[in-house]
């Protein structure tokens, strides 16, 4: 075999349908096109009543929370936002964007501040986040994605927490290949921790350091930085998962479900650049236009400068105006 024949062999086994050269590292969470969903009736939903009450009394408590802004100081209030962008990084710069997708890579400091970020947003442990997340990407909108948005807007949303997962769900997670994260010790010692790290980084930092810092009482520093904060997060990642699957212009792929929403861009710290993500899996900034409303990729950026971060990966300006010719449905606008 010539050495043009083994590089065309290679490109060919990492691209996608579409004609796209992939890196390497980026085969588990590309889009499968192979996969069928069986035949038949689809198994019955058991629903998980322990999710749906604690769910509902979460709910409950952020609403009660909401009433309890006004009494509190504007230094829990500030103290409440940056706890949300910190637990908000650890899903879109940690378990997302490094851990699900290897669009860069992180230095040891920098993974465990991801990490403990994790914690501090209790969304399931890293290893299981983006497992399910890999799970989501090869097979969006089908019987093996976690959070089908073709089951409607509130199963995409929050129902599919509140049942038992697809059969299928279950069996394509088990086959991928994901040795990258059992051997990253970072990963493996939060999900080994992972309950006592939620417990001390999603509620009780958040809850004392007002109280004992600034005299805050501890009613108000519970439900404001801790469930408020908590509830918050958690629907803003959500939304990824149904807003931005079901509104929103499609302007690199017309064919697949996820779409461009400003709205989820801005709640989610930037993941609101969906259609582009699922083009671009691999692309750390999950947008074209950089920092632009993205302030995971600043982030991510501003690591970089302090050598903390490297080898972000880039989808190249040229790939994407042909993608936007190819598949866009039109609307694209530059900037």
């Amino acid at each position: 075999m010539t050495e043009a024949e083994a590089l065309e062999k290679k490109q060919h086994k990492s691209s996608n349908q579409n004609g796209d050269v992939l890196p390497e590292a980026t085969r588990e969470d590309v889009f499968d096109h192979t996969y069928k969903e069986k035949e038949g009736p689809k198994p019955g939903t058991t629903i998980v009543w322990k999710n749906v009450i604690l769910m509902t009394l979460l709910h409950i408590g952020a609403l009660y929370a909401i009433s309890l802004i006004p009494s509190a100081s504007p230094l829990t209030l500030l103290w409440s936002v940056l706890c949300f962008l910190i637990s908000a990084l650890g899903v879109t710069a940690g378990a997302h964007r490094l851990w699900s997708h290897r669009s860069y890579k992180a230095s040891l400091p920098l993974r465990i501040f991801l990490g403990v970020a994790n914690s501090m947003a209790f969304q399931n442990d890293i290893f299981e986040w983006a497992r399910d997340h890999r799970v989501h990407h090869k097979y969006s909108e089908t019987d093996a994605d976690p959070h089908n948005a073709v089951r409607g807007f509130f199963f995409a949303h929050i129902g599919w927490l509140l049942v038992r997962k697809h059969p299928d769900v279950i069996e394509k997670g088990r086959k991928l290949e994901l040795t990258d994260l059992l051997s990253d010790k970072v990963v493996m010692f939060q999900r080994k921790y992972y309950k006592p790290s939620v417990l001390v980084m999603c509620f009780f930092v958040p809850m004392s350091v007002p109280w004992y810092l600034w005299g805050e009482s501890l009613w108000v520093a519970y439900f404001v930085p801790a469930l408020l904060r908590y509830t918050l997060v958690l629907n803003a990642t959500w939304l990824v998962n149904s807003a931005a699957h079901m509104w929103g212009n499609r302007p690199y792929d017309k064919n697949i479900n996820p779409r461009e929403n400003k709205f989820v861009t801005f709640s989610a710290i930037g993941e609101g650049f969906h259609n582009y993500h699922h083009s671009f899996p691999y692309d750390y900034a999950t947008s074209e236009f950089g920092c632009k409303m993205n302030l995971t990729t600043c982030f991510i950026d501003l690591m970089c400068c302090l050598g903390l971060a490297k080898d972000r990966k880039r989808v190249s300006h040229e790939m994407v105006l042909a993608r936007i010719q190819r598949t866009g449905d039109g609307s694209h606008r530059s900037g």
